[in-house]
Parts: structure tokens; C-alpha cells; sequence
């Protein structure tokens, strides 16, 4: 369904050859690209669904004039990507990164006006674009003939096709009233909670949260703001037993979402989270933990005194197509910062991570065999930057090791004072079932 070149497709076939003489590569299921002309601030990935598609679309201003300027070529360039595709995609999800918070309201004025009763949901973060764009917009859409999108509200909106239902829920902030980072947690959970109850849905469905906390290092009760946040998640997941259908009731307790924890400009709190309902008999929702890393719920109290309740990533299958969220993730080795020195090894070692964590074989440890990916199966990344000096040296070895996946650059601090460079991301694979051996007499 999406309008990827054949040139596009040939280069990405010279680049992925079969693996090896007995066993070919997986068929590629995101192919990306760089938008051109009017779209020309435009990156965005294609995901093949069958019979629907996914586009993943990072859009940075090329100009640099009033923040009114910059919005409406991006929205302009948004549009332009759209209409090139060959079937109606609508734009379900949004994050908008904000060099200015006060610009807001002007954003959300221009995005009700072009977007009108199909408002997505969306975050606005501060976290300025490390481009210095005075915005940049990272939006999924969607389409194909049995898509079904359902709003709920302004911060929850559903999609549902091929017997699955997403549910998103976006921009959830504690009310003016709640005041500390720990009551500001719950009130943002709570709320979420709400919201997909609304729609149809229920926390325990969620595969997949952020949490962008302004001042994340800064002390707060005799803590870091940070803890304070793993506190009150901890409690609140408490009774929680996460699945993604009914069929899995059962479901062991220690399972967690995918998530990010990460820091943003002033001292707010913002909430999003996807949640998944179906009652496919092919589905599986494995958590997935790197052999390099100590789980961040196993953490030591020296971290956190409650640790920070998520799992490295979260594999969905359904059928023979795998999706996986990866978490936020840093230099870290089993719970040890390491390279503090600097951003470069940082974020070698951080990529070192995403892509142990989504190999096969990790898979296969976790009693998956047959599924896995590669860096070049990501459709979008964010890399959060402490600096914004980081960003040449950083993008640098992204491209070289993600290839053209369409990426945000934003400056935030990482939840340790230490961590310079933090990246999250979303891979999409296919699950190749793997031959039976035959028996040997």
C-alpha cells in the first residue's frame, strides 16, 4: 500500500541478501525512505501489514521563521506524504517536540484547523528538536479497507482491523490540584486507566507506556524525582497482571510493559500508553529481557527504592508478524552505567543493546524460536540527547549502524545524572516458524 519506489526496493534488496546457503532472510517488513519537495523535511517508514499498512513519519521544518511558519510547512509536508500514498491513510498518534512549551496553544490551533474531527491523539513534549527546528512532529498513520478508528475523547482513540484493537491514549497530565511527582503518577495513571475504559479497554491490555518528567534528576522528597515516579508505578501495578486478551487470564504476575522514562524542560508530568485487545488464537506477548542487563524491575535499591517496573521490550505476534517495542535504553551493562565519559561510546554501547535485545537468539532464549530482528527493522527511533553538542558525533553513528530509519533528535536529560544518550524504538519482523529436524535412525 505504500508508495516506496522500486529503486528503493532494489537497494534494500542489495543490502539484505540471503543469510547463509540453507536458511533466506526474513522478508523485510519496513522499508524506509526520505521525503522530497514540498515533503522534503520529511522521514517516513512503510510497515507491510497485508491488508492494511502503517507509516511512520518524522517531520522536521526545513525553515526557520515564526513558529507559525515552521508548523505549516510541516503540516504541509505532512499532507504532501499523505496524498502520495495509493489508499486513504489517516494519522492516528501523535508526539510533538517543542523547542518552546508556550508555543503550544498556537500548535494546537493550527493542528485542530487541519486535521478538524480526525484530531489524532497526541503528546506535546519540551524537549527541543537538537536541529533547531522550534518543532518537530512524529506521527503513525494508518489505512487499508478493514481499518475501523473510533474516538474516545480528546486522549484516547481506538483502530481496529484483522480481529485486533489498539487502543491509544495520549497527553495525560495530573490535574493543577495534585502536587508532588508521586501523586502526579498516580493521577496520570488513574486517568489512563479511565481512558481506556472508555474505549472499550483496560490497563492490564497496556504493552507499551511513556512517561516524560520534567526535571527526572532533580531531588523531591528525600529522593530523586525519578524514584518517586518508579514508587508510585510500583504501586500502582501492584494488583495488575498484564495480558493482552482474555484467552491469557492466567497470565504470570512480573510481566510488564515496554516503557520510557524520560526527562523534559520545566517540572511537568506527560502520560501516554498503547494497549491491545484481541481475541486471536495466535497471539503471544513475550517480554523480552537482554542477557547483558539485570531487569530494571530486579534493580538494586541503590538505584531506586523501588525499581523501575518495565521489561527491556515487549514482542507482540500475531500470526507470522512480530512487533517489538524496545524501551528506552542506555549504556548500561547489567546495572552498571558504563562509558560515562562520553556520548560517542555511549550511544555505541546503547545500540550494542537494541540489538542484542532484538536478535534471534534472544528470542530463541526467551522460547521464541524463529522470530528476532535486526537494526534496519526499526521503523522509527528517538534518540534523547542530555546536549545538544552530542548530535553530530550521535546522528553520525546512528545512520551508520540504523541505516535511514527515520529518527528525532531531542534534548532531555536520562534518568541518571551520568547517562547522556538514551534510545527507544519499534521493530516490525516476520516470525518464520522453524523447519522440524528429521529424526536420525
Amino acid at each position: 500500500m505504500c508508495a516506496i519506489s522500486s529503486a528503493a526496493r532494489k537497494r534494500e534488496q542489495a543490502a539484505n541478501p540471503s543469510q547463509g546457503g540453507a536458511s533466506p532472510a526474513r522478508p523485510r517488513m519496513v522499508r524506509a525512505q526520505a521525503g522530497s519537495g514540498p515533503a522534503a523535511g520529511a522521514q517516513l517508514s512503510c510497515v507491510d501489514l497485508g491488508d492494511s499498512a502503517r507509516l511512520a513519519l518524522i517531520i522536521a521544518p526545513t525553515g526557520r521563521g515564526a513558529f507559525c511558519q515552521q508548523a505549516q510547512e510541516a503540516l504541509s509536508a505532512l499532507r504532501t506524504v499523505l496524498d502520495q500514498q495509493p489508499e486513504p491513510m489517516t494519522v492516528t498518534v501523535q508526539t510533538v517536540f517543542l523547542k518552546d512549551i508556550r508555543d503550544q496553544p498556537e500548535c494546537e490551533r493550527l493542528f485542530a484547523g487541519f486535521f478538524g474531527p480526525e484530531l489524532p491523539t497526541t503528546n506535546y513534549v519540551s524537549q527541543p528538536p537538537c536541529c533547531g527546528a522550534a518543532l518537530v512532529i512524529e506521527t503513525w498513520a494508518i489505512g487499508g479497507k478493514s481499518v475501523r478508528i473510533e474516538h474516545f475523547g480528546p486522549h484516547a482513540l481506538s483502530v481496529a482491523y484483522d480481529g485486533v484493537r489498539w487502543t491509544y491514549c495520549a497527553g495525560v497530565q495530573p490535574a493543577p490540584t495534585v502536587e508532588g511527582v508521586y501523586r502526579q503518577t498516580l493521577d496520570v495513571l488513574e486517568q489512563s486507566r479511565a481512558a481506556l475504559a472508555r474505549a472499550g479497554s483496560g490497563f492490564e491490555h497496556v504493552v507499551r507506556t511513556w512517561f516524560y518528567l520534567g526535571g527526572i534528576t532533580a531531588p523531591e522528597a528525600d529522593a530523586r524525582r525519578y524514584q518517586e515516579l518508579n514508587r508510585a508505578r510500583t504501586d500502582f501495578y501492584r494488583d495488575i497482571r498484564f495480558r493482552c486478551s482474555s484467552r491469557d487470564a492466567g497470565a504470570a504476575p512480573g510481566v510488564y510493559p515496554a516503557s520510557t522514562g524520560i526527562g523534559m524542560a520545566g517540572r511537568g508530568l506527560t502520560m501516554s500508553c498503547v494497549a491491545l485487545d484481541t481475541q486471536r488464537a495466535d497471539v503471544l506477548l513475550l517480554p523480552l529481557e537482554n542477557p547483558r542487563q539485570i531487569p530494571a524491575y530486579a534493580y538494586d535499591a541503590k538505584y531506586s527504592p523501588q525499581s523501575p517496573k518495565f521489561s527491556r521490550a515487549v514482542a507482540l505476534r500475531l500470526g507470522d508478524c512480530v512487533t517489538t517495542w524496545v524501551s528506552g535504553t542506555a549504556s548500561i551493562v547489567n546495572s552498571e552505567t558504563i562509558h560515562p565519559e562520553g556520548a560517542e561510546k555511549q550511544t555505541e554501547q546503547t545500540i550494542d543493546n537494541i540489538e542484542q535485545l532484538i536478535a534471534a537468539g534472544n528470542f530463541t532464549r526467551h522460547g521464541l524460536e524463529g522470530a528476532g530482528a535486526g537494526l534496519r527493522d526499526l521503523a522509527k527511533i528517538r534518540v534523547y540527547l542530555k546536549r545538544p553538542e552530542y548530535l553530530e558525533t550521535c546522528k553520525a553513528i546512528c545512520e551508520r549502524r540504523f541505516g535511514p530509519v527515520p529518527a528525532v533528535y531531542a534534548v532531555a536529560d536520562i534518568c541518571r545524572p551520568e547517562l547522556l544518550v538514551e534510545i527507544e524504538g519499534v521493530a516490525f519482523s516476520r516470525h518464520c516458524a522453524p523447519t522440524p529436524r528429521s529424526k536420525v535412525d
